[in-house]
């Protein structure tokens, strides 16, 4: 039986929250809302889309166990806001940063762009040290200035101890960057207790929000050492006098929110936080690695696939990825889409991510299917 939130069509199994998720119904239906109300009256209630933008702002403190709602800026994708973070700060040729060789792009590009100005982007093979989190320390030495890593790897989902990673930069007096787009919405994540001092994040994956709108987290401290790199009159102390002359930069995260908002967006985004927030983070972490185990444990189960596991680690994720012993994964990938199994090809394998509402008898129909592939 579907839930109620998710009215996807009958024969649909959706497994790939990791990459685009489908909105929740009531999202859909607060987007027709505010088209609906926009269409009739303009923006005769912007008082109130000003106030669900506030709200929005709040729903992610939550969700982040962030200190104040004045550390979270609305920001159009992850790769903005780690832009921000590589062209805010201040370099000086020979600092390095220390990455893994796992990374999405997006964590990826924005630091190795900085080599004009003589910084090096180190990679560290996670498989390389007693744990994962070792083999990134290896790399780090006197002139690391920010370490930027992923919260959870989009394709195999290893999912690292940033308890340990914050607490070792802290003690160095080094940056931490956290990418944690496959993590929120999915599991818990506390930036207070990873000490991390920028976290980012879209809105269209576990979250179940759309694309072009999502989370950049800062510290008051963090914050203050990044360079603005882009302007406009929505980052001003006081944003709506607009002979504002002369101008202050505003003393909130809001500084990195240059322009008009997307309101269309804050409406969605909201709504979908709010089943996340409804439900509970520890109930759908539960859930999803529930789900996540069960997948597992049927793929190594079944003679016709072989699991494609991260290194052990006592955190796990919402990640699974496989092979099929005999058809190739691009093969693989096109049956699975001809039985209305939505998935991605990730890591060499294909990368199954259930979230908490699909159910188990899903996943075995998703893995029988699988298995069948000639």
């Amino acid at each position: 039986m579907r839930h109620p939130e998710f009215p996807l069509i009958d024969d649909l199994i959706y497994l790939n929250h990791a990459a685009v998720a489908p909105w929740p119904k009531r999202t859909s239906e607060a987007v027709i809302a505010f088209a609906e109300q926009n269409s009739r009256y303009g923006s005769h209630f912007y008082l109130d889309w000003l106030k669900k933008q506030t709200e929005l702002r709040e729903q992610f403190r939550d969700l982040l166990n962030a200190p104040s709602a004045d550390d979270i800026a609305l920001v159009k994708n992850t790769s903005e806001a780690l832009s921000f973070v590589a062209y805010g700060l201040t370099w000086q040729a020979g600092d390095n940063i220390v990455s893994s060789n796992q990374e999405f792009p997006s964590n990826r590009l924005p630091w190795q762009s900085l080599a004009d100005q003589g910084v090096e982007f180190r990679e560290a093979d996670m498989r390389d040290g007693a744990t994962p989190e070792d083999a990134l320390i290896a790399l780090i030495d006197r002139r690391t200035r920010l370490l930027a890593v992923s919260s959870i790897q989009f394709a195999d989902g290893l999912r690292l101890n940033l308890e340990r990673l914050g607490e070792f930069c802290k003690k160095r007096d080094i940056l931490f960057c956290v990418d944690a787009i496959q993590s929120l919405g999915a599991v818990r994540f506390d930036v207070q207790a990873c000490g991390a001092d920028f976290v980012m994040a879209d809105g269209h994956k576990w979250l179940f929000g759309p694309e072009g709108l999502g989370v950049f987290y800062t510290t008051p401290a963090a914050r203050d050492r990044l360079k603005l790199t882009q302007y406009g009159w929505h980052m001003m102390k006081d944003t709506h006098n607009y002979e504002n002359r002369p101008w202050e930069v505003h003393p909130t995260a809001r500084r990195f929110e240059c322009g008009s908002p997307n309101m269309v967006g804050i409406h969605a985004l909201s709504a979908s936080l709010s089943l996340l927030l409804e439900t509970g983070m520890a109930t759908i972490e539960s859930l999803v690695l529930e789900r996540a185990a069960y997948l597992r444990e049927r793929i190594g189960a079944d003679p016709n696939l072989v699991l494609l596991a991260p290194p052990a680690t006592p955190l796990q994720s919402g990640i699974v990825t496989f092979q099929h012993r005999r058809a190739d994964n691009a093969a693989l990938y096109r049956h699975l889409q001809r039985h209305q199994v939505v998935c991605a090809p990730r890591g060499g394998g294909i990368r199954f991510s259930a979230h908490f509402y699909n159910s188990l008898t899903e996943l075995d129909r998703a893995l029988d299917i699988a298995g069948a592939a000639a």
